[in-house]
């Protein structure tokens, strides 16, 4: 039996009797919750328990069943003098951790797949979501975005708009932000390497892209598109780097897919490439709609919103209709990218199946893409007034006029024009989709779930006018209340991190032989995914770009890298 003499004769460390059997209790599941939480070095560094406790006995922090142990051994007393000063040690250690986090503002990490002058969803709505997250300064937010060399700049970018350095383009973006939607820019822009893919028409990332940021501030990530930033990452994983990862997923890509030769295996396959690299990279996912794959750990919510100057335009068109003024003077059209696969295959088919009954119809189709010569000469063989036009940005004043928006697209995953048509007071026709679920509350949303109702819903919004929008839909579609949405499903405060964080490894204590299990199996296959994304052969027979391992010479010099060849 220990006494209080033993106890004070063992280095001064107890100052007054503690019971033995409740110190060696204590002492068993706080040593075991110690072990996880302490010889984890994502959070400790080169911290190293073994240098503070030589003597300690590391295999009792690994048994499983402290009940059982306690019931036939009894600690000696230099074993619980031992995990006392471990205590002590770890009280310290993460109480400073806690409160250095908390001293300091949290830092966001935004990566996304593409960046302006390119305007595709996946280069916008990250930008607003950097800007609107660093509004109120109360965060410290980074957008990283992708460096293209010049030759790639020019297949991408529109206009032949080219940067000779990152600085320029960065200016291009934050301008870009002022001018188009009069809002601040208060975070930091940085750059990783990146090539275009021409055969799979994007962006694909050049190295290992976590080095964009700072060891000291990784707190949190959040991967736009996180099945595209991984599927080729090679280098350190994205668990490890930063306290939390948050996926937001874009885009459709299994519908893409299958549109493509052998598109059904093609999809079978990565879908299931897509579900590992997210459950290896993500602590949780975000998915914009229904439309989008069921990954691990996800959850659907849409938080994306809209630039606020189509929120001032349909304030602009209620305050021309309150005075009696005729607020849209136009009649139907549609703006995207003009490829096939983004709506125009399906809505030239509607029109040309219904050229009778929608003779009169004048529509307007604003875009340019790979396939801008076919959807005009298609359009052109149709009994309807179709113009064809070279895409320009929605926010343009010449959409202002529109009264209906027809967008039978079903690769989106969120449309993001039948937000901003919807915000402008427009009445939009668009197909009972998965992926048009937010926009069922809107009352000027009507979707048709066969080409017979197409037309009859098309002819009613041709003839009557929009319902005025409410300020509570309005703010819906605001930024502002996507923000909300995005911080409160992905539990962004820091105190809900270190939490959770906390939790995790005490539920380890009660569950090890799963968690451990799970956690086995995911360490596993990133060390497995890190491996074959290492070889050249293997990454090429993948699908991606031959020599990405590394940044070229070239991109090192614009970026101010350090070449590996020197």
């Amino acid at each position: 039996m220990l006494c209080e003499q033993q106890l004070n004769e063992n280095n001064g460390i107890y100052s007054s009797f503690i019971p033995p059997s409740t110190l060696q209790l204590a002492s068993g599941s706080i040593s075991f919750y110690l072990q996880i939480r302490i010889v984890d070095r994502r959070c400790c560094g080169d911290f190293r328990v073994e240098d503070f406790v030589p003597n300690l006995d590391w295999h009792i922090l690994r048994i499983a069943d402290w009940d059982a142990y306690f019931r036939n051994h009894e600690l000696e007393v230099s074993e619980i003098l031992h995990l006392h000063r471990l205590l002590v040690i770890s009280n310290t250690y993460h109480e400073r951790q806690f409160g250095e986090l908390m001293a300091r503002k949290q830092h966001i990490a935004i990566f996304t797949t593409a960046s302006l002058p390119w305007m595709t969803g996946t280069a916008i709505n990250p930008l607003f979501r950097a800007a609107y997250l660093a509004k109120e300064g109360d965060r410290e937010v980074t957008l990283v975005i992708p460096w293209l060399s010049l030759k790639d700049q020019e297949l991408v970018y529109p206009n032949k708009i080219t940067f000779n350095i990152p600085v320029e383009q960065e200016e291009y973006v934050r301008r870009w932000l002022e001018e188009r939607a009069g809002m601040p820019s208060r975070f930091t822009i940085s750059f990783y390497a990146g090539k275009f893919s021409k055969e799979k028409r994007s962006i694909l990332p050049v190295g290992d892209i976590t080095e964009a940021i700072p060891d000291e501030i990784a707190d949190i990530a959040v991967l736009e598109e996180p099945e595209h930033l991984t599927w080729y990452h090679h280098g350190r994983r994205w668990k490890a780097k930063f306290r939390r990862v948050i996926g937001v997923v874009h885009t459709n890509y299994l519908e893409y897919v299958k549109r493509e030769k052998n598109g059904l295996i093609q999809a079978f396959l990565l879908k299931y490439v897509n579900s590992w690299v997210s459950s290896i990279y993500c602590h949780k996912v975000v998915r914009l709609s229904a439309a989008t794959q069921d990954l691990p750990r996800s959850i659907i919510c849409n938080v994306h919103g809209v630039n606020p100057k189509f929120i001032e335009v349909g304030k602009l068109k209620h305050e021309q209709k309150k005075r009696g003024e005729v607020a849209f003077t136009k009649g139907a059209y549609y703006i995207g990218k003009m490829i096939w696969s983004k709506g125009y295959s399906e809505l030239l088919q509607l029109l040309n199946e219904h050229q009778n009954e929608l003779s009169g119809l004048q529509m307007e189709l604003y875009g340019s893409g790979e396939d801008s010569d076919q959807v005009q000469e298609s359009a052109r063989k149709l009994k309807q007034d179709i113009q064809v036009y070279p895409g320009r940005d929605h926010v343009d004043p010449i959409f202002y006029d529109y009264k209906v928006f027809i967008n039978p697209s079903t690769t989106d995953v969120v449309c993001t024009t039948t937000a901003e048509a919807l915000a402008m007071g427009k009445i939009v026709i668009c197909a009972n989709h998965p992926s048009n679920d937010f926009f069922r509350q809107f009352p000027n949303c009507h979707m048709y779930n066969s080409s017979d109702e197409f037309v009859k819903l098309t002819l009613k919004a041709l003839s009557e006018e929009p319902v005025p929008l409410s300020e509570k839909l309005r703010h819906e579609l605001s930024w502002e209340a996507a923000t909300g949405r995005f911080v409160r499903i992905a539990e962004l405060s820091n105190d809900v991190i270190f939490e959770k964080s906390f939790s995790s490894s005490a539920h380890n204590f009660m569950h090890m032989s799963s968690e451990e299990l799970r956690k086995s199996m995911e360490e596993a296959s990133a060390i497995l995914h890190n491996s074959v994304s290492g070889i050249e052969a293997a990454r090429c027979a993948f699908g991606a770009i031959p020599n990405t391992l590394k940044p070229d010479e070239q991109q090192c010099k614009e970026l101010g890298l350090t070449f590996p060849g020197r």
